[in-house]
């Protein structure tokens, strides 16, 4: 009869689903009720990687459902659906500046009255 404790049982389909909710390391112990170097031990024996590794690859398939989830909220939710693009789809807003004569205008302006201030303070 082998000694130690019996290992935990660990439900692949459940741990990958977690992953996809982007549930944190903590939260997925929690849930299966074991410590952190029994699910790292666990992510070693089913995946041959450590918890961070296997996790970086099983998120992937929440933001597609993050993704989809955006496109139906956008439909009614403009600032929701940006909000959630940022924070998990690496979107941003981007800025073009199309007259690059009045940035210049603008930076002129803008250094004259740096320039007088430092003046008139000393």
């Amino acid at each position: 009869m082998p000694g130690g404790r019996p290992k935990k049982e660990i439900d692949k389909t459940e741990f990958e689903k977690l992953c996809a909710l982007q549930c944190t390391y903590t939260e997925i112990c929690a849930w299966f009720d074991v410590t952190d170097k029994t699910l790292n031990a666990w992510c070693n024996r089913e995946y041959g990687m450590n918890f961070s590794d296997v996790f970086a690859i099983k998120r992937e398939r929440g933001k597609v459902s993050l993704r989809r989830a955006q496109f139906r909220l956008a439909e009614k939710n403009a600032a929701m659906g940006i909000w959630l693009g940022k924070q998990y789809l690496d979107q941003k807003d981007s800025v073009e500046y199309e007259d690059k004569e009045a940035i210049t205008r603008l930076d002129a302006i803008l250094n004259g009255i740096v320039n007088k201030a430092k003046s008139e303070a000393e």
